[in-house]
């Protein structure tokens, strides 16, 4: 973590880069698209010019995290590459082709008195996060927050300290040379735990909060927060393999959910196959797993099923209630459709549940009685992105029902405005 001088006031410092934070989000709010547009290609310039400064922040971080044990996960989550930062430019290049939500006219009508009422979408004004060992997030929060019209302060955490100092000078530059204001992004890294606890606490200057990083860090923001706060991220997620699933097309899609990226929120941690299939499919998709390096934790009948030298844990309770965020799985075969969706019911954290079938009432079924976030019928889970939906970077998934679910994009950035013409209208 970036050291704190004692005599530094923590409270004052960040609630004065919010109130910095307030006064660019009004400029923000009118910029024009070209503007911002421009704003952004001149961020993506930029980190592509100083990708080598990046990764070599980044591998400060790296070094520090293998020496503090940091998970395999966690450690694909931090790193950065040249390639990996090429492609967080790409995604804010592509940030700037989609059209501006700020002002989009969401309903309208004239009243039988003649007012005419039209409601348009409006920034939401300061879009504070706090996330964990994520670089990239402070690149896609800030062109999120940029292309909606609103600031952003960030406290991205010890373990990506130095990569999220250097990112954000960089961030902090080009929006400069683009003609708005530097405080547009800012980081509170430097003022640590304390620093975090009077951003969720500074109602009135930073207008919605949206953790992003494991439960832990996820609930604490949730329960402590004053500013409202967006639930995001934790992902029980679940592929179930239905009686007519096919063979190859369960094998690659349970693989790729699974081991695709291990680290991130929308893998795979759990395996469901109907009784009816197992024979068939699962050797197969049990030897798969095993050459990709994953620890299968099964119950006693997947356990049956696995091919020789395949080795398997048996399963607990606890696996079925684990977001493991590793090369693990939980494997367990179900009688039916109805078995499988309870199941997901009582362990799912509402992220992303997949189904694989070529019967159409079984995946309407598994689609209408689960209530997640998204649902993949014959398709990975690891689609449940931002960029992957077609909406450019995201600033989280929320697994919440307001006022955003599911990936959040531009839309979800911005609130809305009722605007009420008339001609000199009087209430009667």
């Amino acid at each position: 973590m970036t050291a704190t001088a004692p005599s530094v006031d923590i409270e004052s410092a960040v609630l004065e880069a919010c109130r910095r934070a307030k006064v660019a989000s009004r400029a923000l709010a009118t910029a024009t698209r070209s503007t911002k547009d421009n704003a952004l290609h001149a961020m993506a310039d930029a980190l592509v010019d100083q990708a080598p400064v990046i990764v070599a922040a980044n591998a400060e971080d790296l070094e520090r995290g293998r020496a503090n044990g940091m998970t395999p996960g966690l450690l694909d989550r931090l790193e950065l590459t040249e390639d990996r930062i090429g492609v967080i430019a790409e995604a804010l290049r592509f940030l700037a082709s989609l059209p501006d939500p700020v002002g989009e006219v969401k309903r309208g009508s004239t009243l039988p008195n003649g007012l005419r009422l039209i409601q348009k979408a409006t920034p939401m004004g300061v879009v504070g996060m706090i996330y964990e060992a994520r670089p990239n997030v402070t690149v896609d929060a800030a062109g999120l927050a940029l292309k909606s019209g609103n600031a952003a302060v960030l406290r991205g955490g010890s373990a990506a300290a130095r990569s999220n100092e250097v990112i954000v000078g960089v961030l902090q530059d080009a929006l400069e040379t683009a003609g708005l204001p530097r405080d547009s992004v800012q980081s509170i890294d430097a003022y640590g735990r304390e620093g975090a606890r009077v951003l969720m606490n500074a109602r009135g200057l930073v207008d919605v909060l949206v953790p992003r990083g494991g439960r832990e860090l996820i609930q604490a923001v949730v329960r402590d927060s004053t500013v409202p706060a967006i639930e995001t991220g934790e992902g029980n997620c679940h592929v179930y393999l239905d009686a007519s699933a096919p063979l190859e097309r369960s094998v690659a899609i349970v693989v790729n959910s699974k081991t695709h990226r291990v680290g991130v929120c929308n893998a795979a941690e759990t395996l469901l196959v109907h009784r009816e299939a197992a024979d068939r499919v699962l050797p197969a998709v049990l030897g798969a797993l095993h050459e990709e390096g994953v620890t299968l934790h099964a119950d006693a009948a997947a356990s049956a099923l696995a091919p020789e030298g395949v080795p398997t844990v048996a399963a607990t309770e606890e696996d079925w209630a684990t977001e493991y965020l590793s090369l693990d799985l939980a494997v367990r075969v179900v009688d039916g459709l109805d078995e499988a969706i309870a199941h997901v019911q009582r362990y799912s954290t509402g992220h992303t549940e997949a189904i694989v079938t070529e019967d159409i009432g079984a995946a309407e079924r598994f689609v209408s009685r689960l209530d997640t976030a998204a649902v993949m019928v014959n398709a990975s889970t690891r689609f449940t992105d931002g960029a992957q939906f077609g909406l450019g970077a995201e600033i989280g998934i929320s697994t919440q029902k307001l006022h955003a679910r599911g990936p959040m994009g531009l839309a979800e950035l911005t609130t809305t405005t009722w605007i009420a013409y008339g001609d000199g209208h009087v209430r009667p």
